[in-house]
């Protein structure tokens, strides 16, 4: 957490429970002890604390049952089975594997109400700026005005991954909204884009951590084109190569020479993070996957203050799927023993086996680690999850350029992301032709010997070794998902106790309680 402590609370004030200025009786009165509206020039650390609110809720992504859980949990690198202690949780995790969800899923709708407060609480602050209820100059209202509508169509991009067929509020009203088409809702957020684009900030420093700047806007439309053909049926990979050329082009980011400082606890200062979710183990307490993924006596491998709880495992499918040398596998999981951080004793020691999602001994299956665990950690982590980082520019590119036939620069792209994490050179480089094949990932259900018991489609993966690339490289990032999806692999494919229940599933149904509240709504095909 890095930006949190910094931020000036009057406005923050303002904002929840609204700012109003009384006339004293006394007009000639001089007043020290509290701000007038005439007295009050707000400083630059004033303009930042009125984007607080809209920020906030992404701090969802990496809690409880949150996007990482949705994006991560219904494709094929984490499994949560049942365990010796519990997580059945009537259900919830077989449903999210098995794409057998319902309209009162939790994953689903918390993603759906997360993403309205945000938007609510950005319409909000854009209606006091346009009203003049807050002492702004126009200057400062438009640059955070701007800056609310690119974070607000993140938020609608999210919902455009997920669920697709949303209302679009751009005002903070009472009226009941009008549901969107998920064309509509593209269009929208493409627009907004592009139109805030020229007045967002290109400065890159401690000031912008954080907040949406022009290249993070210009990542995020650049992910929007990349699954654009998804979205609306018309593929726009010049578009999405043309904004990632502008993020590279700035020379603002470059490769992280180390690919775990991008996630250890204090990583504010990566140079290749674009756009950051700041969160803090008292400020900001959001963030419990690690609890989720860590065992119980992890408590004494890292010294932690709190016990995790053991949850969710790595696929030992995506785990066989590795690349002898790829450092990133040991970069991002916990393997074979593990030791007591103060005696050395080995406590327990995991195997990248798992019978089944019914039934585990609790030791199954390798856990991650991507996300730095300091000694004395709590029940919340404070690293900082980079949602956009410059990787992911780089390889945004790179399957632009594959998809519209420019495999040998692909090639050359990815091999420079490959490099950091292999010792050696060679193995590191890959070709055009390598990754227009096929994927490395053995699909297909398991049975409890850890073998292929229902093979399903085996119909090679187009640019699938490009798949596996982006799988190895952003693994537990909370995309996972979205990347299965735009392969065709989420609905087609075999994986663990899995088996594709259908296209519908690559949305998810809008919640019951939400359609109950409003009858605008009409429920995604399918559900």
């Amino acid at each position: 957490m890095k930006m949190l402590n910094n931020i000036n609370f009057k406005i923050v004030l303002f904002l929840l429970f609204g700012f109003t200025i009384t006339g004293c009786t006394n007009l000639d009165e001089e007043v020290f002890s509290e701000i007038t509206e005439d007295s009050f020039v707000p400083a630059e650390e004033d303009i930042v604390a009125l984007s607080a609110s809209a920020y906030t809720p992404l701090r969802y992504i990496m809690g409880w049952q949150g996007l990482f859980d949705l994006q991560e949990e219904s494709a094929d690198i984490f499994v949560t089975p049942t365990r010796p202690n519990g997580w059945d949780d009537g259900g919830v995790y077989k449903r999210m594997h098995f794409h057998t969800w319902n309209e009162t899923q939790w994953q689903p709708r918390n993603t759906w109400i997360t993403c309205f407060n945000g938007i609510n609480n950005i319409n909000r602050v854009i209606s006091q700026l346009e009203s003049g209820d807050l002492p702004v100059s126009a200057e400062q209202a438009n640059a955070v005005i701007a800056e609310m509508r690119g974070v607000r169509a993140l938020y609608y991009s999210i919902l455009l991954d997920t669920h697709g067929n949303v209302p679009i509020l751009e005002d903070f009203s009472d009226e009941i909204p009008q549901q969107r088409s998920r064309q509509e809702v593209y269009d929208f957020v493409v627009s907004e884009l592009n139109s805030v684009i020229p007045e967002l900030t290109e400065t890159v420093d401690q000031s912008t951590y954080g907040r949406l700047t022009k290249w993070g806007a210009y990542q995020l439309l650049a992910r929007v084109y990349l699954n654009a053909e998804v979205y609306t049926g018309t593929a726009q990979w010049e578009k999405s190569l043309e904004a990632s050329n502008q993020i590279i082009n700035s020379g603002k980011y470059s490769l992280d020479s180390n690919y775990s400082n991008i996630f250890t606890t204090e990583n504010q200062n990566s140079p290749e993070i674009v756009f950051a979710v700041p969160y803090d183990y008292i400020y900001a307490t959001e963030w419990s996957q690690h609890m989720k993924m860590l065992l119980p006596s992890h408590r004494d491998v890292f010294n932690m203050q709190a016990q995790p709880w053991g949850g969710s495992s790595a696929n030992p499918q995506f785990i066989d799927s590795y690349e002898e040398g790829d450092l990133r596998l040991e970069n991002t999981w916990l393997m074979g023993d593990q030791l007591d951080a103060d005696t050395g004793e080995v406590l327990f020691t995991l195997i990248n086996e798992i019978p089944s999602i019914y039934e585990s001994d609790g030791t199954d299956g390798f856990r991650c680690k991507k996300y730095n665990i300091e000694a004395g950690a709590t029940g919340s982590l404070s690293n900082d999850f980079p949602y956009f980082r410059y990787t992911d520019v780089l390889m945004m590119k790179a399957e632009a350029l594959l998809r519209i036939g420019n495999s040998a620069e692909a090639a050359e792209i990815v091999s420079e992301v490959r490099s950091r994490s292999f010792d050696n050179p060679e193995v590191a480089t890959v070709t055009g032709e390598e990754l227009e094949g096929d994927t490395t990932f053995e699909y297909g259900t398991l049975d409890e010997n850890g073998n292929i018991e229902d093979p399903g489609d085996q119909s090679p993966v187009q640019y699938g070794r490009f798949l596996d690339e982006l799988g190895w490289e952003f693994a537990a990032e909370a995309r996972r998902r979205t990347d299965l999806i735009r392969f065709g692999v989420y609905q087609t494919k075999n994986w663990f106790n899995h088996v594709p229940q259908g296209d519908h599933t690559t949305l998810f149904p809008i919640g019951l309680e939400e359609l109950n509240t409003n009858t605008n709504l009409q429920q995604n095909p399918g559900y």
